[in-house]
């Protein structure tokens, strides 16, 4: 069904592509349009009479009228919906309510209706437009793509109402239109545990020779299933050859009833990767994949920390950033491979942006879409079909043009990420630079990083946290600590104005034991947190949070060491 389907689909998305293109020539009418529509409809809901949403005829009257807020302001109100009240934030059916990770703070509720998810898929689709056209340009070709995200919901409120994370909602919901485009089937996405899961999705992908992209929400979760394609490449083609499903993985029944109606041996293709295997010694997707066109996953924010490890693995294969998101909002969509800046998605919600000028006031003046300038910073406020009004998600996004009238963004950081021994304020986005440059001074590799405080509350120094990727070594540990002291002045003007005099303690290298971000994830998983949703942070105020890891080896500056 899907090989005509498919080709269907592609011309849908590049029409919804070039529409949106159409209206980012009018940026200013459509944010417009889109508000007071969204106020109109929204108007007797509990918090739309609260606001007085009625009278408002302006965007001006609309920001008098409604604080900026965030999230714990509507808490009460989803706790409601979740019991399963109704017309309290939207005036829909509550279809199903995204649970938020809670990988970078507390989780939250996030109502879903079938207005809101339409406003995502169009979004989506908008974004595959993108994508078609811009392959379409490097000879490339769009086709079916793997996945591993897992659609396995948490429960059902109170109310009846299906919940767990944003992305098994959009599966689920959009599970006819996921079908066209998968490589293997929907059922493959059924197992919680993730290396089973994993492994079925890499079993029935590597039969399509053809298979055309790969997709996960962040960066690191692709190398992840990069590494369970090379641990268990041997498992996989045996499988193929012999049409089996080991009989190792943790399958219920029932999901391995289904997949055996759809799994037959392929022994030609088993011979293929067999050859792959034994002549490069391991399986990558691009040898597996001859025709790999793209890989899907979040740019912007520590991404490119990740991207240093993609060479080997993908070669030169674009990376597309598809649209940037998260379970209460679409923010924007990119709209060409290899790119950081996306476009605003002046379709799926109203958005204001606040100067860092005015990050500390009660009550910030905001500016419009078509009024933010080009290499300036802001934290980004959405009104859209969540029944979210003015809400600050905590998002620092940095303007690095326009696309027509709309503003082109990249994702810098979370707010709530920021790291400081005084008020230096160091981000996530600072420590990504400085260690995606060590990595290229010293030729070096890691497995990842973090970088928290001692636990000194009166003067506490900056603990570079570190694991090397199996077979790195670092023979000079001072000198890498003393390059990261220079870059890390260089990237944030307040650390190097503060360091001086001790106002800040020199910093200190943690070299971490082999495994050691692996036990902090898996940490993150028993609290609850979904594998697809993971977002590790790199930098923590969090002084207990690498509590209990093995370190190797803790290296210190000159000047450190002679103070004590």
């Amino acid at each position: 069904m899907g090989n005509y389907l498919l080709p269907l689909l592609t011309a849908v998305a590049r029409r919804a592509k070039a529409n949106f293109v159409q209206k980012t020539r009018q940026t200013e009418a459509v944010q417009e349009q889109f508000l007071l529509t969204l106020l109109r409809a929204y108007q007797d809901t509990e918090l739309g009479r609260h606001y007085g949403l009625r009278e408002i005829k302006t965007i001006e009257q609309f920001r008098d009228r409604v604080p900026v807020l965030p999230y714990s302001s509507y808490e009460s109100y989803t706790e409601r919906i979740f019991q399963g009240e109704s017309n309290i934030l939207v005036p829909d059916p509550v279809v199903y309510i995204n649970l938020t990770s809670g990988s970078t703070g507390a989780k939250k509720l996030i109502p879903v209706t079938k207005r809101f998810q339409n406003s995502l898929k169009r979004a989506n689709l908008t974004s595959i437009g993108f994508l078609s056209d811009a392959l379409k340009v490097r000879n490339l070709k769009f086709g079916k793509l793997l996945l591993t995200n897992s659609v396995q919901l948490i429960g059902r409120t109170p109310g009846g109402t299906e919940y767990g994370p944003a992305s098994v909602g959009v599966l689920r919901m959009g599970k006819f239109l996921y079908e066209q485009i998968f490589g293997h089937p929907f059922e493959t996405l059924l197992p919680g545990d993730s290396l089973t899961r994993h492994y079925v999705c890499l079993l029935f992908a590597l039969r399509d020779r053809n298979l055309r992209g790969i997709i996960a929400n962040f960066p690191m979760l692709l190398l992840r299933t990069c590494d369970y394609l090379e641990r268990y490449a041997e498992d996989l083609i045996r499988d193929l050859e012999k049409g089996t499903i080991a009989s190792w993985l943790d399958l219920p029944p029932t999901v391995l009833s289904k997949l055996e109606r759809q799994w037959s041996a392929d022994p030609v293709r088993a011979r293929e990767l067999q050859e792959i295997l034994n002549a490069e010694g391991h399986l990558t997707p691009t040898l597996a994949w001859p025709g790999l066109s793209f890989v899907a996953t979040a740019r912007g924010g520590t991404s490119d920390f990740y991207f240093q490890r993609f060479g080997t693995y993908f070669g030169n294969t674009p990376i597309f950033g598809a649209v940037y998101s998260s379970a209460e909002a679409t923010f924007s969509i990119y709209p060409d491979v290899d790119t950081n800046g996306s476009i605003l998605a002046i379709e799926s919600g109203f958005f204001e942006f606040v100067p860092e000028d005015q990050w500390t006031a009660a009550h910030p003046k905001t500016l419009l879409a078509t009024e933010v300038k080009v290499g300036e910073r802001y934290r980004l406020l959405t009104t859209n079909y969540s029944g979210f009004y003015r809400y600050d998600i905590g998002d620092v996004v940095e303007v690095v043009g326009f696309y027509g009238s709309a503003p082109l963004i990249v994702f810098r950081y979370r707010r709530g990420g920021i790291l400081s021994a005084t008020t230096e304020k160091t981000t996530e986005y600072h420590v990504t630079q400085v260690m995606q440059a060590l990595q290229q001074e010293f030729s070096l590799s890691l497995e990842d990083f973090c970088i928290t405080l001692s636990e000194s509350i009166v003067s506490p120094h900056y603990l570079v946290n570190i694991e090397l990727r199996p077979g790195q070594t670092l023979p000079n540990p001072q000198a890498f600590l003393a390059s990261f002291e220079r870059k890390l002045k260089q990237a944030n003007t307040s650390y190097a104005v503060k360091r001086p005099n001790n106002y800040i303690p020199a910093p200190r290298l943690r070299i971490l034991s082999s495994g050691s971000f692996a036990i902090l994830r898996q940490r993150q998983l028993e609290r609850g947190i979904p594998d697809s949703q993971l977002k590790f942070p790199h930098t923590s105020e969090d002084r207990q949070f690498l509590t209990g890891l093995k370190v190797e080896q803790e290296v210190r500056l000159p000047e450190d060491m002679d103070e004590g």
